[in-house]
């Protein structure tokens, strides 16, 4: 089971590399095991070039490696923080990647304005406030996910499924590894995309009811997009 775990994260991670939404080491993709309240992450300041499903870290919800040789991702920390806060997601990616950073090194949430969005994110992708010098110098990883969390107060994470955090970068998350790497993806596409429709028309708008549409026609009981039992775009 860890085995298998430690595969799929290490999959994930690839993928965010194949997709070119991290170059370097400016990235890692996790994944939790619910039942034994464990966690699969890349290791801190290896090269994906680099990278072996041997080197992925096993930590428990505390920080602390039960498998592996390495030390985990700096940002670790975060990762666990919203794994204890969000209950339902099983896997999360932290990127640097271009668009959806420049909208978090200008402090700005995603506004919706088209159904490519509204498809895997039921509303704007928010941006959080700025963190206080306190938190930065005490536990600045822990209270990143601190202040994710803050953020999403009045949000469903499931329906939202990742954040721009300011002057920092994007956070998405989902069911699995796979989904969170699938949500990255869509969010450097729309980052993209939506700085290129604001440059045509800065007063673009949606209609709530067309966002409504198009997340409830994928996400829910009533889902119909799609083949049964197939995946979905």
């Amino acid at each position: 089971m860890l085995e298998t775990l430690r595969k799929k994260v290490f999959e994930s991670n690839m993928k965010l590399v194949e997709h070119k939404l991290v170059i370097s080491t400016w990235g890692n993709a996790s994944g939790i095991d619910r039942e034994r309240g464990l966690v699969a992450i890349k290791p801190s300041g290896v090269s994906y070039s680099k990278l072996k499903i041997s080197d992925i870290v096993i930590v428990d919800l505390d920080g602390n490696v039960i498998n592996g040789d390495l030390n985990p991702s700096s940002d670790t920390l975060t990762h666990l923080e919203l794994y204890k806060s969000f209950d339902k997601i099983g896997g999360i990616v932290h990127t640097h990647s271009s668009y959806a950073t420049a909208w978090a090194q200008a402090g700005v949430g995603i506004p919706i304005v088209g159904t490519t969005q509204a498809d895997y994110f039921n509303g704007p992708i928010p941006c959080t406030r700025d963190m206080t010098s306190t938190e930065i110098e005490n536990g600045y990883e822990k209270e990143t996910g601190k202040v994710i969390v803050e953020r999403f107060t009045d949000l469903d994470p499931m329906s939202v499924p990742g954040i721009i955090v300011k002057n920092h970068g994007p956070f998405t998350w989902g069911k699995n590894a796979e989904e969170a790497v699938m949500n990255s993806m869509v969010l450097e596409e729309i980052a993209k995309t939506t700085y290129m429709s604001k440059q045509l028309n800065p007063q673009l708008t949606m209609n709530p009811s067309l966002t409504k549409k198009h997340f409830k026609r994928k996400h829910g009981k009533k889902a119909y997009y799609g083949q049964t039992g197939g995946t979905k775009r």
